[in-house]
């Protein structure tokens, strides 16, 4: 680990690179601490704290939700606006036809996601307001048009920096942008969660303190495991013949990874799961009783832990099912194998191999979605086994920050790798 360390900063651009990072970073740190005034900072952290959607809300803004700050929506108007336009270039032919266009293509469609990204962010940020506006507690004063319209402006604008960091991080950086600034709006938490488990400790919490680091240890090497898991499809080139010799045929591998989709079927189950909550929220207050009492119903019924979490899985595994369907078409590849001159053994191109890809794709994306969803209800799972109000598991977090370092860890061997090369 030292020695590619010592790698790293031996070469001046790989250097140049990572100091880049760190403070464009730093920049968006101090941007996430720069607060909208007017709100009761106290009530809003403790409503985060038992919030579970405003929680994950708060990792994907970065953790500027939380300090209500003029980043308050952070990038997750750019995620939304990523996956609307991932779908439409699946549903519409001509996005999909300039996706195949190459790099004019991605700029194309990386513009269309920042054009989204606006009208979405206004649409969150109102939203957001709104509901701290309607809590059960007093977190957000009554706002005039006048001061609403100056937040909105505001927030949309912050977003708009934040997302721009992040792609000047992507481009002259190390990793992913937008990524990293989720990463370290969840690591920044650290420090603070610590702290506060620290301070209500005792001798008698002790067995489960080491209970609580032993299942940590186990998710976090479940998460890498799975995150790296594929499998391995063999395939064969048939053999050509030129005019001096015949070339015998290679022998290669399709892989196909366990956890296609990522932790974008949560996202879509959370987000799913936020509206009957918001609805019963504004109708709860209904002048009609039966609408009334409806909105009282489905607000009892989601604050139940079992049901939450029981239709939180179920959703998650369904999710993940759909997001695989939109992102890998076996049909697709079978062509595309067939125009290669590849095959996979034992199995006849087209239809044939359709079917096993298909076949295989099931069967990998169970396991990942099971998977998934046990992420996803993990912070159930240890306050009903540890029950300690003050520590828990965030799955979805844990899932975050393990696929951003490996995938940045990757990113900086190939340009060490690239050196090497270039040395040579």
């Amino acid at each position: 680990m030292w020695q590619t360390i010592l790698q790293i900063f031996k070469h001046k651009d790989l250097r140049l690179k990572i100091i880049w990072t760190v403070v464009l970073l730093v920049i968006f740190r101090i941007i996430t601490h720069i607060p909208i005034p007017g709100v009761d900072a106290t009530q809003l952290q403790q409503l985060f704290s038992q919030n579970q959607f405003l929680g994950i809300m708060d990792i994907f803004s970065g953790g500027s939700l939380s300090n209500f700050s003029i980043a308050l929506m952070g990038v997750a108007p750019y995620i939304n606006a990523s996956i609307i336009m991932q779908l439409m270039t699946m549903a519409i032919p001509q996005i999909e036809a300039l996706s195949k266009e190459g790099d004019y293509g991605r700029r194309k469609i990386n513009q269309y996601t920042r054009y989204l990204t606006v009208p979405l962010a206004v649409l969150q940020a109102y939203g957001m307001i709104t509901l701290l506006q309607r809590s059960e507690v007093s977190i957000l004063a009554d706002v005039g048009l006048v001061r609403m319209i100056g937040i909105l402006f505001t927030v949309t604008a912050g977003t708009m920096l934040v997302v721009w960091l992040g792609e000047l991080i992507t481009e002259f950086g190390i990793g992913n942008g937008v990524s990293l600034i989720i990463f370290l709006g969840i690591v920044s938490r650290l420090p603070e969660i610590i702290s506060s488990t620290l301070a209500v400790f005792s001798t008698g919490q002790l067995v489960r303190m080491i209970g609580f680091l032993i299942l940590a240890l186990v998710t976090i090497y479940a998460i890498v495991y799975v995150n790296e898991a594929q499998r391995n499809i063999p395939i064969s080139y048939a053999g050509r013949a030129t005019t001096n010799r015949f070339m015998s045929g290679v022998i290669s591998n399709l892989p196909l990874k366990i956890n296609q989709a990522g932790v974008i079927p949560i996202i879509f189950a959370l987000s799913l799961l936020v509206f009957p909550g918001m609805l019963s929220a504004i109708f709860i207050g209904a002048r009609s009783p039966w609408l009334a009492n409806a909105a009282t119903f489905t607000k009892q019924l989601f604050e139940n832990n079992i049901f939450y979490g029981v239709f939180y899985f179920i959703l998650v595994i369904f999710f993940t099912y759909f997001y695989t369907w939109v992102i890998f078409k076996p049909q697709n590849v079978a062509e595309n194998l067939q125009k290669s001159g590849a095959f996979i053994p034992g199995i006849r191109p087209g239809k044939q191999t359709t079917d096993f890809l298909s076949f295989v794709s099931n069967r990998i994306t169970l396991a990942g979605s099971i998977f998934l969803a046990l992420i996803a209800i993990l912070p159930f799972i240890v306050q009903a086994v540890v029950r300690m109000p003050n520590l828990t598991i965030g799955g979805t977090s844990i899932l975050i920050v393990v696929s951003v370092a490996l995938e940045t860890m990757r990113q900086v061997k190939a340009q060490l790798v690239m050196k090497k090369y270039d040395e040579l």
